[in-house]
């Protein structure tokens, strides 16, 4: 499944759900927990176990998750345990821009 703009994307092993916002890397694919994320709006999911060892450092509420070259963007709808991830590699919590200095 090729996630697209506007997606919202469902973890299999908790309660994260997540809003594609950016993304150009292809067909690979979004995972929470070591498990596939799968469109939410397709079926109703229920997380069913436990997340994979070492994926499980958790999602934040309103937070934006992207990768080190800005090719994919999340932003989290529903916070859960597992660890968002692309490719295997995990996402960072993207960082406000800080606001111009006004004189």
């Amino acid at each position: 499944m090729k996630p697209r703009i506007g997606m919202m994307l469902a973890s299999t092993v908790d309660s994260t759900s997540v809003v594609v916002v950016r993304w150009s890397a292809g067909d690979q694919q979004v995972t929470c927990g070591g498990s596939p994320m799968v469109d939410a709006a397709q079926l109703e999911v229920t997380p069913q176990g436990p997340t994979t060892t070492g994926q499980s450092d958790g999602t934040l509420l309103g937070k934006r998750y992207a990768t080190e070259d800005d090719t994919v963007e999340l932003l989290c709808t529903r916070p859960g345990a597992g660890t968002l991830a692309v490719g295997g590699v995990p996402l960072v919590v993207k960082s406000a821009k800080p606001l111009p200095a006004s004189d």
